[in-house]
């Protein structure tokens, strides 16, 4: 049996069908462009050769896996090619899907895309990102997945520079039934988490989600905004935050690839939350960003609903990715 087909299996065992759909669905863009082009290629080359490898470098690098991610992909699969004596172009696929989630993980396992919730006590959750990405909605998509998991949210609005941005935090909170902390606008951001972290104490909140400033004068005030923060909330809670997550836009590619790094460099990224995965045909950022800044990514946006802010998962993801070259070879 094929790794595609013990994915779809995978999810059938695991009641988790749900998921793989999700998935499925939400990529269709990528896997359009995707799908087609390997197809295409396997059509055309009979025998797997360095001319095969060659374009098929090339349609990795346009769904945006990323040049270093593809080249260390071209060379284990090349290797494996030969490990397992493959000639026929038709049984790359299935070497490409396995070696694509191998190449997510890495040596980590799966645990790396959980989110860093404490057992007791509070879980504060800095949210970090540029203007425009999807950050207050995917603040407040995380709040509404929390809260059906039974945790006590609470939001802080720390994005006091944005116009509007406070207002549109409160409007998730409503629909989320969660409370917002929040001052004027214009006010000292550490101020307003500060305030919030006191909040959450005395009304034993399990999780804290921090929105912050996506765009200050320049890129260093920024970043120093972003610092001041993180210090505050590491004076009042030692160990915390538990984790700060980068908003990204998938449908910006290689910029999303600088901005992660840009803002790695000033708060210790642990995750990154990739929005609008649905509205891109280049949804192979996802393995760009993991591979060359070693940080799991840890939700993705697969729709405009709450419930579409789904929990990464880099074998769902692959499955999306292949899902119609299976429907079709179960159809043979």
């Amino acid at each position: 049996m094929g790794f595609l087909q013990k994915l779809k299996n995978k999810f059938k065992q695991d009641n988790q069908e749900e998921v793989s759909t999700k998935y499925k669905e939400g990529m269709e863009k990528t896997r359009k462009s995707f799908s087609g082009r390997i197809n295409d290629l396997i059509a055309r080359y009979r025998k797997v050769d360095e001319d095969f490898f060659e374009e098929l470098e090339e349609v990795l690098i346009t769904a945006d896996v990323g040049v270093m991610t593809v080249m260390d992909l071209i060379e284990e699969l090349k290797f494996e090619v030969q490990r397992r004596n493959i000639k026929d172009t038709e049984e790359v696929k299935e070497v490409i899907s396995e070696k694509l989630v191998d190449i997510y993980y890495g040596d980590d396992d799966q645990e790396i895309e959980t989110l860093n919730i404490q057992k007791e006590g509070l879980s504060v959750v800095l949210v970090v990102g540029v203007n425009g990405v999807g950050k207050t909605t995917s603040i407040g998509k995380l709040a509404h997945k929390l809260k059906a998991e039974g945790k006590n949210v609470m939001l802080a609005a720390g994005d006091t520079f944005r116009a509007g941005a406070i207002e549109q935090l409160e409007v998730w909170g409503d629909r989320a039934g969660v409370d917002v902390i929040k001052q004027s606008a214009g006010s000292d951001p550490a101020a307003v988490i500060f305030d919030a972290i006191k909040a959450a104490k005395s009304r034993d909140v399990d999780v804290l989600l921090c929105d912050t400033a996506g765009r200050l004068q320049n890129k260093v005030n920024l970043m120093n905004e972003l610092s001041k923060v993180k210090r505050v909330i590491e004076r009042e809670i030692p160990g915390a935050p538990h984790e700060v997550l980068l908003v990204l836009d998938a449908t910006t590619g290689q910029n999303a690839l600088s901005q992660a790094k840009t803002f790695s460099e000033a708060t210790d990224v642990s995750g990154i939350v990739l929005t609008k995965l649905d509205g891109t045909a280049k949804g192979g950022i996802v393995l760009a960003i993991r591979h060359e800044l070693h940080i799991p990514v840890k939700f993705v946006g697969l729709g405009e609903k709450a419930e579409d802010l789904q929990k990464f998962d880099a074998n769902a993801f692959v499955y999306g990715l292949f899902a119609d070259i299976l429907d079709e070879s179960n159809e043979d």
